[in-house]
Parts: C-alpha cells; structure tokens; sequence
C-alpha cells in the first residue's frame, strides 16, 4: 500500500518564550499544548519560524506553562518573542488520505490555548 505524509498536527502562531543555546536539543512546550495538539514526548515536529522565514526539525519535551522554548543548535534559528509554527507529519494509506483530518491548535500571544479547528482559507491562498 502506497502512504503519503500529511499534516498529523499543528500548533498554529505559538511565541517562542526563550531559546537556550546550552540545552541539549528539542523544543520545550507546554504540556496541556502537548496534549491539545495530540503531539508525544520525543517526536519529530517542523518548526517554521515566521519572522525570519527559517524552517528546521527537532524533537518534543515538556515544558513549563505557556513555555514554548527551542533548545540546543535549534536555539541558533529564533529568538525569543517570535512566531512560530509547530507541525508534526504522519503517513497515511493514500486510499485514507481524503479522509484524513489533522488537529490544529490555536493559541494566544502568551501561548495559552484558545480553540481547536480546521484552518481558515482566504482568497489569497486559493
């Protein structure tokens, strides 16, 4: 059976609240984001970083409430205060790909959760 890599989930616009250049790698967040977003403890998640346009790879771990904190070389592509978006993948049969419905979190500038929905599509984007 043939797979293709879909969005599993998102946390959408999250504040990064420090980076930490000595940590040994990952990205801290918040558990009860952790848990909206349906993400697990060590699994490779996207970060796209949406005031300087950079896009890199790391794992997840725990952090403090409303902490989102890049950790490690990760810590070289942000600086506190920005945006970012956290995107993890999953394979799915591409018979099932139409039906697939990834979870998309939203939350507010000091990261705290606000809703879970589809996105939204404005005309630019069609």
């Amino acid at each position: 059976m043939s797979t293709i890599n879909m969005m599993y989930s998102k946390i959408h616009r999250a504040t990064v609240t420090d980076a930490d250049l000595n940590y040994e790698g990952s990205v801290s967040i918040d558990k009860a984001l952790i848990k909206k977003a349906k993400l697990h403890l060590n699994q490779k998640v996207d970060i796209y970083n949406c005031n300087s346009g950079a896009r890199f790879s790391t794992y997840v771990i725990e952090g403090k409430k409303q902490q989102v904190c890049l950790n490690g070389a990760a810590a070289r592509h942000v600086q506190k205060g920005d945006i970012v978006i956290i995107v993890a993948y999953v394979s799915v049969d591409l018979d099932k790909a139409h039906k697939h419905k990834p979870t998309v979190v939203f939350v507010d500038n000091k990261n705290n959760y606000v809703e879970e929905r589809p996105e939204k599509r404005n005309s630019k984007s069609k």
